[in-house]
């Protein structure tokens, strides 16, 4: 499949602070694609030089078919994490603004900019002023203004943040619509649970480099499966299962053991529990826990997706 996005080696210095390492990875086209990684993994100085707002130390970037994104504006929407719309304009006045700065005549732009507030369910909210918007209408207008000039590449950098569920819902619509519609979706996020429900692809980054690039089926697998076990069973009988790699006992009391057994990644967890049945084991409950892209994230990047990063020097660099 023809790549929309593809980096090759690309590097990204401050002084002696190295944010991005030797970082390649490619994005094919039509596709959304998870950029994941915690504070200060190289995120944001990635997506700047993606956009050539700023130059990269080494390496190669296509974007588009061109090697700086500056030289193809016109076709790429941004969300920046930092937003922000003019407070004194309505919704349309605001979409039709931006949209304008991509080349979009005014008149085209704010035609566009009604029926797009109108499928979002904005309609009623069009003649309003930004200032009166609730934060989750703000951000799904950005979101149309970001995207009403029909852009074929688009980067959302956490766009997520600070929605309620609700929202956050009719976010992830809004997304799969730019891709069944044809455009290339690169979104940055901490949350892992978007990246599972959205993602044909992810990209994890850790320390500036690579830690994976795959599907979400692929990262679960790099993590371990768990069979929980409740019941009169030994440590020492549960490591004997057959497909067990280790042993933890996580609670119990009066001689039932509560364990957490980590199956190898060949195993199948129906098959040691079925031994257990078959062996007379005294097994009260069980629990098979497959892997989650957040499991995976942690067990990659030895990192929560969340965690604070203080200071945050990637992003003081970039400053």
């Amino acid at each position: 499949m023809t790549a929309a996005l593809t980096l090759e080696g690309v590097s990204k210095s401050y002084g002696d602070f190295q944010a991005v390492r030797d970082l390649g990875f490619s994005v094919p086209k039509g596709s959304i694609c998870g950029f994941l990684g915690p504070n200060g993994a190289g995120k944001t100085s990635t997506i700047r030089m993606i956009l050539g707002l700023q130059p990269a130390s080494s390496g190669r970037i296509d974007i588009l078919g061109a090697p700086d994104g500056r030289l193809v504006r016109d076709r790429i929407g941004f969300l920046p994490e930092e937003r922000g719309l003019y407070k004194k304009m309505t919704p349309v006045e605001a979409i039709a603004f931006f949209g304008s700065l991509k080349g979009l005549p005014t008149a085209e732009g704010k035609a566009r900019a009604r029926d797009m507030l109108e499928q979002q369910g904005l309609g009623a909210s069009q003649k309003k002023k930004m200032k009166d918007l609730s934060k989750g209408m703000a951000q799904k207008v950005q979101l149309i203004a970001s995207v009403v000039h029909r852009p074929e590449f688009v980067i959302l950098d956490e766009p997520f943040s600070g929605l309620d569920p609700m929202n956050q819902q009719g976010l992830e619509e809004m997304i799969r619509g730019l891709a069944a519609n044809g455009a290339t979706v690169l979104f940055s996020t901490h949350v892992m649970q978007h990246a599972e429900r959205l993602c044909d692809k992810v990209v994890l980054l850790a320390r500036g480099r690579k830690a994976f690039e795959g599907t979400v089926d692929q990262a679960r697998a790099t993590s371990p499966r768990f069979l929980d076990l409740t019941g009169a069973i030994s440590p020492d009988q549960a490591a004997a299962l057959p497909g067990v790699e280790a042993v933890e006992t996580t609670g119990g009391h009066d001689g039932v053991h509560e364990l957490r057994i980590r199956l190898r990644s060949d195993a199948a967890g129906q098959d040691t529990l079925k031994a257990a049945f078959l062996g007379g084991l005294d097994v009260r409950a069980f629990a098979l826990k497959e892997p989650t892209l957040h499991d995976a994230f942690i067990n990659l990047t030895g990192d929560r997706p969340d965690a604070p990063s203080t200071p945050d020097r990637e992003l003081e660099a970039a400053q």
